[in-house]
């Protein structure tokens, strides 16, 4: 499927995008079509993944607006590869305008749809507006200081001290106007890197497309300590669909799931990691099959007012009840949340 190129400005920069016009007519509306706007999560880029995700919403009847955040891929902005949390949340906030200026474009349709960081941001931003009719976490990453502690399962503790410590570095650089202190944003066990488990260079290089680098500003580390967007999950008007990876080891399923039951969200489990829910890999189809029929049920030609949200198990997997603070697990048929 071929997509066309957009750019935007997001503060001082151009951040560059491309649209994949949706096919056929089963989201089309008086207004125009619903629009999704997607990112990356930590590090990424849009020609990393993402094509495959969109390519298929847009099959759907999806118009999709997939973008590189400022400072990353072929965006403008500097510094680059640095992780500036509020930034990206603006970006995307610049993005929600660009998509509702596109040709065929119903404005009053907006999707929000991240993945991983990208998926707190989109509780974050999503909060805070009414042109937003949906929004779709894929293996959000919700709560920094659980991401920390599950981080600590994983690792020792001198290379916890070790992140810490190159991580303040950086910041303290960046304070004195000097370059930022760089680290690798995938590398493999026992090497300084962002993400070092087993199995997560291979996975996430082989997601890389030709404009990712592999390094980030180390400082990532201490903007991750105080991001808790999964507090703002209660503040949105419109649907939610959460996708937990329910053995992520990088991204908490628990927080994630408290975060779906302040967010009143459906919930679909897949019994996988962090990236096995990305193109090429087991769960993929399933995710991306869900995102389809949530967005069918709410936003396509005809469908219903939004009832309760559900919850769902996948394959035999968890599922949790969407009790907030206090989530059951168990294999029951779907309730609702409330």
């Amino acid at each position: 499927m071929t997509h066309r190129h957009k750019t935007f400005r997001s503060d001082d920069a151009l951040c560059d995008a491309w649209h994949f016009p949706g096919q056929g007519e089963a989201f089309a509306g008086d207004g125009g079509r619903p629009v999704v706007v997607m990112a990356h999560g930590l590090g990424g880029t849009k020609d990393s993944g993402l094509q495959a995700f969109a390519e298929r919403l847009a099959a759907a009847g999806l118009d999709v607006l997939a973008f590189d955040y400022r400072g990353f891929g072929a965006s403008g902005g500097a510094p680059r590869q640095r992780v500036d949390l509020r930034g990206q949340a603006d970006d995307y906030r610049a993005a929600l305008c660009a998509a509702a200026r596109l040709d065929g474009a119903d404005p009053n349709r907006l999707i929000l749809w991240g993945v991983s960081l990208a998926g707190g941001h989109v509780l974050s931003v999503g909060a805070h507006r009414r042109d937003v009719a949906a929004v779709v976490a894929l293996t959000p990453l919700v709560d920094g200081p659980a991401a920390g502690l599950l981080a600590a399962r994983h690792h020792s503790m001198p290379s916890m001290l070790r992140s810490t410590a190159i991580g303040t570095r950086s910041r303290v650089a960046a304070l004195r106007g000097l370059p930022p202190v760089t680290i690798p944003i995938v590398g493999r066990p026992g090497e300084t890197a962002a993400l070092t488990l087993d199995g997560y260079f291979e996975d996430y290089t082989a997601l890389a497309g030709p404009t990712w680098r592999n390094e980030i500003d180390a400082g990532v580390a201490l903007e991750l300590g105080t991001y808790r967007p999964g507090k703002d999950a209660a503040g949105l008007r419109c649907p939610l669909l959460v996708q937990i990876a329910d053995f992520d080891r990088s991204a908490p399923p628990h927080a994630a799931a408290v975060a779906a039951a302040r967010g009143r969200a459906e919930v679909r489990h897949y019994p996988c990691d962090h990236f096995d829910v990305w193109p090429g890999r087991d769960w993929f189809d399933a995710a991306v099959a869900h995102q389809i029929s949530f967005l069918s049920r709410h936003l396509g030609a005809g469908s219903p007012p939004a009832g309760s949200p559900r919850h769902y198990g996948t394959a035999g997997s968890p599922r949790h009840d969407g009790t907030a603070g206090s989530p059951r697990h168990d294999d029951a048929a779907p309730t609702t949340t409330r």
